[in-house]
């Protein structure tokens, strides 16, 4: 048991909801099961909430948002300040909880998830500080209003960033927030609740429910008091999401899945473009939606690309978690794994060439959800490795004839969430950008940029997270005629 279990468990938070700034326990003994992936063994029993649960936490909500919602920006900012604050000072504990809960490696766990969510809190300050809530157009006053209570629903994969993406900015414009973590990776959200009673939230600004989408999700995206939901998950969550919030006529907010491209283009440096490439599809262990885990090459050069795809993979160290030396751990649960050894064996029943990987676990790993880093090439459009969302280590390489070809493959697909470009020409570069269909597109593996608005085309969803448009989500616009005279 790591020590942010065990703080989570002496502490009673396991057994309990946070609700109007308060640890209470749930109305009805319900519980689930987290599973660490490493080793296939319970580590904690989380007490779920159900529709009355949400329903107390969404009146809490709905009390605090008159007071919070007119704070002066100053003192909402303040808030988030001690939030940023306290999450890098327990990013251990934090890092701790998210390779428990769903498998990262530690030491990517202290580098990328816990540090990125807190940049989701930091940008939200930071925009919230220079944002114009009153604007004019001629003789109208354009006003920004915070929208009311909002449900907010995270995923598994990356479970405090994204609780910190939705929270951080939902604070920022002044409207309260009721939290539904996924039940299969609760430990860092308890932790985070800790956080922001700790920061001197005000009770009933942020609640948070554990419980399943089915009950606690579709309670809050049904619930007439919420005013907004924002859903991270799967295209088909997403769905459920809405068609449940549809008769409350509420804004639904939904980044869902991916399909994302990597057009290498015949003038990009391919030892580098290939890489990082490989790198990228499987950030996460390729549990990321974003994950450009379709790579575009040129005919000509499908051989050399899949020898430094190959290369690449052979680098990463899939193991123990908590090791240092491991670069990727298991996957995060066992559907999941799962899924990822049935669509490895539709790749090979499809007929796609195998450069690396497969079924199974790598080396001698007898249990936990291990897969091997799996590469794909000459894989056809049409094949469902190359159009369904697998979410896992698994790349298919994919021949173009054209660059026009390689835009019409990257646009097939009903998802358009992630994109990537590389090439030496930028001229050319930011052509092809401008014509794929997707809310990111990224040239030559630039900096992440917290700030850049996150979300997707088609069905993988609609509005923005992150950023000043992120906060943008959670306002109303009201206009005022005749305000300025």
């Amino acid at each position: 048991m790591t020590s942010a279990v065990r703080h989570l468990t002496e502490a009673g938070f396991l057994g309990k909801l946070y609700i109007d700034g308060g640890w209470r326990k749930p109305t009805r003994s319900i519980t689930a099961i987290v599973v660490n992936p490493a080793t296939e063994q319970p580590i904690a029993e989380v007490a779920l909430g159900n529709d009355e649960d949400a329903g107390y936490a969404v009146a809490a909500a709905r009390r605090a948002f008159a007071g919070w919602s007119c704070k002066p920006a100053a003192e909402r900012a303040a808030l988030l300040d001690r939030i940023h604050g306290l999450i890098l000072k327990r990013l251990e504990w934090f890092a701790q909880a998210v390779t428990s809960e769903m498998g990262a490696a530690i030491t990517y766990a202290r580098r990328a998830q816990v540090p990125l969510a807190a940049e989701h809190i930091r940008v939200a300050r930071d925009n919230l500080a220079t944002y114009s809530f009153l604007t004019r157009c001629g003789s109208t006053a354009l006003m920004r209003e915070a929208i009311g209570v909002c449900g907010l629903i995270t995923p598994w994969n990356w479970p405090l960033y994204q609780i910190t993406a939705k929270v951080g900015p939902a604070l920022a414009a002044g409207c309260t927030v009721v939290l539904k973590p996924s039940e299969l990776s609760p430990l860092s959200a308890l932790l985070f609740a800790e956080v922001m009673d700790d920061a001197g939230c005000p009770p009933g600004v942020f609640n948070l429910v554990n419980g399943t989408g089915p009950v606690v999700g579709t309670g809050l995206a049904s619930h007439p008091q919420v005013d907004m939901v924002s859903i991270t998950g799967s295209t088909r969550a997403g769905v459920l999401v809405a068609q449940a919030a549809a008769p409350t006529v509420k804004r639904v907010a939904q980044e869902l899945g991916g399909k994302s491209p990597n057009i290498i283009l015949p003038d990009a440096e391919l030892s580098r473009a290939v890489s990082l490439g490989v790198g990228a599809a499987f950030r996460n262990l390729g549990q990321s939606c974003s994950a450009p885990t379709r790579m575009l090459v040129s005919r000509s050069q499908m051989a050399e690309v899949e020898a430094l795809a190959a290369a690449a993979a052979s680098e990463i160290v899939v193991g123990d978690p908590l090791a240092e030396s491991t670069t990727h751990g298991p996957i995060a649960n066992r559907p999941q794994f799962e899924r990822v050894q049935t669509m490895i064996d539709v790749g090979l029943e499809e007929g796609a060439k195998l450069v690396i990987g497969g079924t199974g676990r790598p080396g001698n790993l007898q249990f936990g959800f291990y897969a091997r880093p799996t590469i794909f090439s000459n894989v056809r459009r049409d094949m469902r490795i190359a159009q369904e969302e697998i979410f896992g280590p698994v790349l298919s390489i994919i021949p173009y004839d054209s660059v026009d070809g390689a835009i019409e493959i990257a646009n097939d697909t009903v998802y358009g969430l992630g994109a990537h470009v590389q090439g030496t020409d930028m001229d050319t570069a930011r052509k092809v950008a401008g014509q794929i269909q997707s809310g990111q597109v990224h040239l030559n593996y630039p900096d992440w940029d917290p700030n850049a608005p996150f979300g997707g085309y088609k069905r993988s969803g609609n509005g923005r997270e992150y950023g000043r448009e992120g906060m943008e989500e959670y306002l109303e616009t009201k206009a005022v005629l005749g305000f300025y005279r």
